[in-house]
């Protein structure tokens, strides 16, 4: 089992011919993913070559589910075309989006946002590495060399984050691993993921990192005191962090106590969650947790 992503998946990738979009097919593919085609309008008709198999490119993504049945779609255009292919491929009616693309205009990505409500397409990003779920399928831009599968899952605002966690308790594998993004509107929230994981059978514990500015860390806590009952250990990014200074993130900014690692942590841990002060800390809470389970 997995979340919102597995072997049986079949994946078209939205600017498959571009330098980012070719490369990163190229690590999916060798990932052991299902490929199935890419879409570019002014190359439609023609393939390209990348991992020793051919990929047809098709003109819509309307087209590349047809003629694919791709359930899946991973962009990797320009931010000042992402919202046009969010909402072509919304339209085409694909299961799953994911949206690596950063720089994307906020408004622009609330437009998308908006038009998602009553779809039938998860958004994932943008702004993100995408969703894994080991040895069987990748959608996005995580190193599928990092862990195996296993009772982990991971749900993570940060990209690097992800991969250092995936790291660190790559001895137990992760059922799923996603990076939701951090821009300030993301498609799949940590409450999406918690209660995806949640559902889960092979899920036995999660791993949630966050960051400071907004209140996305908190509404998951107030949710996870409600309705989830794994266990959940958490890392907030930004302890050191200087008030009322963008750090990297277009979401991670800071006023007054509001959106502070420190304010994120106690609303997490005042719900059972134990939260680690570094990642590698936070990594040790949860090897603790699954030795017990």
């Amino acid at each position: 089992m997995s979340i919102y992503l597995n072997k049986d998946s079949k994946i078209i990738v939205q600017g498959i011919t571009g330098g980012m979009g070719s490369k990163h097919t190229t690590l999916m593919i060798e990932s052991g993913s299902n490929i199935v085609g890419g879409v570019n309008a002014r190359k439609a008709g023609t393939t390209v070559e990348l991992a020793g198999t051919t990929q047809p490119v098709f003109g819509s993504v309307a087209e590349a589910m047809k003629e694919t049945g791709a359930d899946v779609s991973v962009v990797f255009v320009p931010p000042a075309f992402t919202k046009d292919a969010c909402i072509e491929a919304i339209d085409a009616g694909i299961g799953l989006l994911v949206v690596i693309t950063e720089g994307v205009p906020v408004q622009d990505t609330a437009e998308v946002w908006s038009y998602l409500q009553g779809k039938s397409t998860r958004m994932i990003g943008p702004n993100c590495p995408g969703i894994i779920t080991p040895e069987e399928s990748l959608a996005g831009i995580t190193p599928h060399t990092i862990a195996g599968k296993g009772p982990v899952g991971l749900v993570s605002k940060s990209g690097t984050l992800t991969y250092q966690m995936m790291y660190e308790l790559r001895d137990f594998g992760f059922s799923t691993a996603i990076g939701i993004g951090g821009d300030p509107i993301v498609g799949t929230t940590h409450i999406d993921a918690l209660e995806a994981f949640e559902a889960d059978p092979d899920t036995k514990a999660i791993v949630m990192i966050g960051e400071i500015g907004g209140d996305a860390e908190e509404r998951a806590a107030a949710y996870i005191k409600d309705h989830v009952t794994k266990p959940v250990v958490g890392y907030v990014a930004g302890f050191t962090a200087p008030e009322g200074k963008t750090m990297g993130h277009a979401g991670a900014i800071v006023s007054g106590s509001s959106g502070t690692a420190q304010a994120k942590k106690e609303a997490l841990e005042a719900v059972g969650v134990k939260v680690g002060k570094t990642p590698s800390e936070t990594a040790e809470l949860m090897r603790a947790i699954l030795k017990e389970l």
